[in-house]
C-alpha cells in the first residue's frame, strides 16, 4: 500500500520478558518501518528511566511520539513505549486488581492526540495494557490473538462487559484456525487466520545436519509443569539399543523425585535458558518434544524448531496441528500417552528418512509475508473511511450563507411513542429559534410529510425523514425520503431503500443498548453507505454511548449530527448543529461538515416523564382534547 500508516502495536506483555508475542511485535513492527509507516510500540515495563521518557513523547506529542521522525511513505520508523509496569494478563494472578493509575492515565493521553491510525491490540485481555489501549482508541483497531491459553479466555470476569469491549474491534485476526475456533466460541465475531512466521534462525541457515551418531532430542520447558513428566515418563519407556541423546531447557532443573535409570540418566543433560542460545540449539537438534495436555500450550516453539529443521513430535491439539500444517509436517500423540510418545521418538531415533521428509514438510513463512498480509488488513479497513475533503467548491458557496440551528431528530403523533400535534412541534421549533428540523417518525413518513406541508406558515424548513425498525439489526434513518420505507427488512436492504431515494443514511443512537441498535457487526457492514451519525442524543442515559458513537464517527471520518430525538414538545432543541443554511441533501451533508453541535443541560428524567403521561398515563378521551387544544394555541401563535 503507498499511503503512510501510524499504527500503535500494542501488546500485554512486559517488554523485557522475551515473550513470543513481544517477538511477533518487534519482527513486523520493523517490517512495516521498512515500508514507510511509524509504528509505536507500546507495552510494559520495568525501566523507569524508559517509562520517564515515554511519558514525556506523550505529553509533547505530535512527532515526537515518533522520536521526532515523520513518516513520508519513504521512510518509516519504530519507536518502542514503555508505559510502566502493568499486570500480567494470567488466570487468578491478576483477577479483582486493577491496571495501575498511571499506567491507565498514560495510555488515555496517547490516544487523547488522536494521530494514530490503527491500533494493532494483541491478546487484549484484561486487565492489560492491551485491554486499556482498546477502550481508549480514537484509531481503527485490530485484534491480534495468538495462542491464549484457555484459562485467561475463561477468567475473563465481567464476560459481557469484554464483549462489549471487544465489539470496538474493527478486524481481527488471529494466528491460527484452533485460536479464531477458541476466541469465536467466546467472543462471537469474524476472526481472519493469518500465521505467524516460520523463519529458520541463522544459526540454521545453509547448515547440514548428518545422519550418523545420537539423535537429539530437545525439550524447552515453555509449556506446563507436566509436559516435563510426560517427557521423562516417556525416555524411560525407550529401548535400550536406541540410539538417542536428550537436552532439556529448564530453569528447574530435575525434580529430586525423578527416577530414571542409569541408561536414561547418562544421556540426558538439563541446562539453563540462560546458558544456551536456543536458535543454535534447535538447530542441531534432530526432534522437539511438545507435550502439553492442552493447559500452556506453545506453537511458537513447535514452528521455530521446525524451521531450524527439528522434527516434532507434539502431543494432538488443535493448534499444535496448526502450527504443523495438519500435522503433516511433524509426528502426533494423544495428550497424556507416554507410550505413543515414547513409540514417535523411537521413530525418529531410527529412521534418518523420515527426519528428512518431515524436515522437507516443515512450515516456511517469512516475517516479510506476515507484514504483507497485516498491510492488507490495515488497508482493507483504513479504504472504509470516508473522504473528509468533501466537495471544497460546494463549502466555499456554503460559507456565504446564514447560520441556523437544526435539530436532526423528533417525533409527532404519528409515531405510536409520541403525542405531539405535527402544529405544536411546528411553533415549538420557531419558538426555539430553530432553522431547520428533520421530522423522524417511527416507521412512518406521514408526520414529515404533513409537517413539510404546513412548515412555510411557522418559518421552519422541514427535513422529511423516517426512523426504520430493521428486522433484528436495530433502526437507521432515512432523511430528505420522498416515500415511506417498511419496517421489517435488514439493516442492508434498508440502507438500498434509503439511497434508492437519493436519500441521507443517518445512524441514530448508534451504542445505545437501551435503544434497538445494530450490532458493531452490521454496522461495520454498510460503514460505507453511512452518510452522518448522530453522535450526541441527550435522551440516552449514559453518556459513554455518545462518546463510542463520536469515537466510531471520527475514525471513519463520518459526518456527525446530534438531535434531541424528543418525543415531547418540551425536549425539542435541547441539542442542535449550528450550520450553515443549505438547499437539498448534497448540500446538507457538506453543511454538516462545517456544523458545530451545540447542547443545553436537560433533564432526561423529566423529559421522560413528560412522554409517559402524554402517551400512556392519560386516557385517550383526554389526550384527544389535549392535543385539539394544543393545536388550535400553536396554529394561532403561527
Amino acid at each position: 500500500m503507498s499511503e503512510s500508516l501510524a499504527i500503535a502495536q500494542v501488546t500485554p506483555y512486559p517488554w523485557e520478558s522475551g515473550h513470543e508475542v513481544n517477538a511477533y511485535v518487534a519482527a513486523t513492527a520493523a517490517q512495516l518501518a521498512d515500508r514507510g509507516h511509524r509504528v509505536l510500540i507500546v507495552a510494559p515495563s520495568d525501566s523507569p528511566a524508559g517509562v520517564r521518557e515515554a511519558r514525556r513523547a506523550v505529553r509533547a506529542g505530535g512527532d515526537e511520539l515518533f522520536g521526532g521522525k515523520r513518516g513520508d511513505g519513504a521512510s518509516g520508523a519504530v519507536r518502542v513505549l514503555p508505559v510502566g509496569e502493568s499486570l500480567p494478563p494470567l488466570p487468578g494472578h491478576a483477577r479483582g486488581r486493577a491496571m495501575p493509575i498511571d499506567v491507565a492515565r498514560t495510555v488515555q493521553a496517547l490516544f487523547a492526540h488522536d494521530v494514530l491510525d490503527i491500533c494493532h491490540v494483541h491478546d487484549p485481555f484484561a486487565p492489560s495494557v492491551a485491554s486499556v489501549a482498546l477502550r481508549h482508541s480514537t484509531a481503527l483497531n485490530v485484534g491480534g490473538f495468538h495462542a491464549p491459553d484457555e484459562r485467561i479466555v475463561a477468567a475473563q470476569v465481567a464476560r459481557k462487559l469484554v464483549r462489549l469491549v471487544f465489539g470496538r474491534l474493527d478486524a481481527r485476526v488471529a494466528d491460527y484456525p484452533a485460536t479464531a475456533a477458541l476466541m469465536e466460541r467466546a467472543f462471537p465475531g469474524a476472526y481472519q487466520v493469518l500465521a505467524p512466521a516460520a523463519e529458520a534462525p541463522a544459526a540454521a541457515r545453509g547448515s547440514r545436519r548428518g545422519e550418523g551418531g545420537r539423535a537429539r532430542i530437545v525439550f524447552v520447558e515453555e509449556e506446563e509443569r507436566g509436559a516435563l513428566r510426560l517427557f521423562m515418563r516417556a525416555l524411560r519407556r525407550m529401548p535400550d539399543d536406541a540410539e538417542w541423546e536428550a537436552i532439556v531447557v529448564s530453569a528447574r532443573g530435575p525434580s529430586s523425585s525423578t527416577a530414571l535409570r542409569a541408561g536414561v540418566r547418562e544421556r540426558l543433560r538439563f541446562v539453563a535458558p540462560s546458558n544456551v542460545d536456543l536458535d543454535a540449539l534447535l538447530a542441531s537438534a534432530d526432534a522437539l518434544v511438545a507435550a502439553s495436555d492442552g493447559t500452556s500450550p506453545a506453537p511458537a516453539l513447535l514452528r521455530r524448531a521446525a524451521a531450524a529443521g527439528a522434527v516434532v513430535v507434539a502431543a494432538r491439539l488443535g493448534i499444535y496441528e496448526d502450527a504443523l500444517e495438519s500435522g503433516a509436517a511433524g509426528l502426533l500423540f494423544e495428550p497424556r500417552d507416554e507410550a505413543t510418545l515414547a513409540a514417535q521418538l523411537e521413530r525418529v531415533t531410527r529412521d534418518p528418512a523420515l527426519r528428512r521428509r518431515l524436515r522437507a514438510s516443515a512450515p516456511r513463512r517469512t516475517w516479510g509475508e506476515v507484514a504483507d498480509d497485516l498491510e492488507g488488513v490495515y488497508g482493507a479497513l483504513v479504504g472504509r473511511r470516508h473522504d473528509g475533503r468533501g466537495r471544497p467548491d460546494l463549502r466555499e458557496r456554503l460559507r456565504a450563507r446564514p447560520l441556523i440551528d437544526v435539530d436532526l431528530h423528533m417525533h409527532t403523533d404519528h409515531s405510536s411513542d409520541c403525542a405531539t400535534p405535527v402544529e405544536v412541534l411546528l411553533a415549538t421549533a420557531r419558538d426555539q429559534g430553530l432553522g431547520a428540523i428533520a421530522v423522524t417518525d417511527h416507521n412512518e413518513i406521514s408526520g414529515a410529510l404533513e409537517a413539510q406541508a404546513k412548515a412555510a406558515d411557522f418559518g421552519i424548513k422541514v427535513i422529511v425523514g423516517e426512523e426504520v425498525k430493521t428486522a433484528s439489526q436495530g433502526e437507521v434513518i432515512g432523511l430528505f425520503l420522498r416515500e415511506k420505507i417498511a419496517r421489517g427488512m435488514t439493516l442492508a436492504e434498508t440502507v438500498t431503500e434509503i439511497k434508492r431515494q437519493s436519500g441521507v443514511v443517518y445512524v441514530p443512537h448508534p451504542f445505545d443498548r437501551m435503544h434497538a441498535v445494530p450490532d458493531y457487526e452490521h454496522l461495520l457492514g454498510v460503514v460505507e453507505e453511512v452518510d452522518a451519525m448522530e453522535v450526541y442524543n441527550p435522551r440516552v442515559a449514559i453518556g459513554s454511548f455518545n462518546q463510542e458513537a463520536a469515537r466510531f464517527a471520527a475514525k471513519y471520518r463520518i459526518p456527525a449530527g446530534a438531535g434531541s430525538d424528543s418525543h415531547v414538545a418540551q425536549g425539542l432543541g435541547s441539542v442542535r448543529i449550528r450550520m450553515p443554511d443549505f438547499d437539498g441533501p448534497e448540500e446538507f451533508l457538506e453543511a454538516l461538515r462545517m456544523a458545530d453541535i451545540v447542547t443545553k443541560p436537560s433533564s432526561l428524567l423529566y423529559v421522560q416523564a413528560l412522554k409517559f403521561l402524554e402517551t400512556k398515563a392519560t386516557p385517550a378521551p383526554a389526550r384527544r382534547a389535549r392535543r385539539e387544544r394544543r393545536v388550535k394555541r400553536a396554529t394561532r401563535k403561527g
